[in-house]
């Protein structure tokens, strides 16, 4: 049986592809399941510094599996979106807050639930094929998989508005000008070699202070300068003590390249 999630660990960086090409990567139960949990996994593996979320095949994903969720509405058992609290859920608040960095390899179409993913990467790299395309109001659905939360702060109240209820694809050179793609290749086979160099470049780093830089900035998204001062003196407090950053300051000091260790 294919496995619906790969894992693959190049020294610091983890990469997890979504692998269900032939579907275009849509999200079933398994592949949900496989995510959530392996995410957890990545989270207490601190051999692992940096993550990159990837498609196999040709696109990103297509959102939710509707030939699977076309049986569940089908079904008198059960409740037809409890996926959104049993799996989407535990999978954007595990993405958004892992204590590392999360790089999305974005080839091809990311829809639904697909984008969303992409969105709580902390960058995103595509090519010439890319596009997002906010497909929940074309089955009627709101947004989940913390689009509500994630796109706003990308490109705005009214245009995430715009791309929810209209449900327009946005292709490559938009998505750049949005702030959907955070960088952009010239060819769609070196979207994934790209994420994982940078991702490599990523694990290489402070990665204690990217995990405290992702976690102020998410409280000073939503809160007062007050709680973004705090947020900064506990981010702080705790970089400041650890050992990459007492390396750093004596290799600046000293005129040397610093080595991060990740502690």
């Amino acid at each position: 049986m294919t496995e619906p999630l790969l894992v693959d660990r190049t020294e610091a960086v983890v990469t997890l592809t979504l692998n269900r090409p032939t579907a275009m990567n849509a999200l079933d139960v398994a592949l949900k399941e496989a995510l959530r949990d392996t995410l957890a996994e990545v989270e207490a593996d601190r051999s692992c510094r940096a993550v990159v979320l990837a498609g196999a095949g040709g696109s990103f994903c297509a959102g939710q599996d509707l030939r699977e969720h076309v049986s569940t509405l089908e079904s008198s058992a059960g409740k037809p979106l409890d996926t959104v609290r049993a799996h989407y859920n535990p999978i954007a608040a595990r993405l958004a807050s892992l204590p590392k960095p999360v790089v999305a390899a974005v080839r091809g179409m990311a829809a639904g639930a697909g984008a969303s993913l992409a969105f709580l990467a902390d960058i995103r790299l595509g090519g010439p094929s890319t596009s997002f395309l906010m497909a929940f109001a074309k089955v009627g659905l709101a947004a989940d998989t913390g689009a509500s939360w994630t796109l706003p702060r990308l490109v705005g109240h009214a245009k995430a508005v715009e791309l929810l209820m209209l449900a327009e694809p946005v292709r490559a050179d938009e998505a750049s000008r949005l702030g959907l793609l955070t960088r952009m290749v010239d060819d769609d086979e070196t979207v994934l070699p790209a994420a994982q160099e940078l991702a490599a470049r990523l694990a290489a780093g402070p990665t204690v202070a990217y995990g405290a830089i992702k976690r102020q900035l998410s409280v000073a998204d939503a809160g007062t300068l007050a709680d973004a001062l705090a947020a900064e003196a506990q981010a702080q407090a705790i970089c400041g003590k650890t050992a990459d950053h007492r390396a750093a300051t004596l290799s600046f000091v000293n005129k040397q390249k610093p080595v991060f260790e990740g502690r």
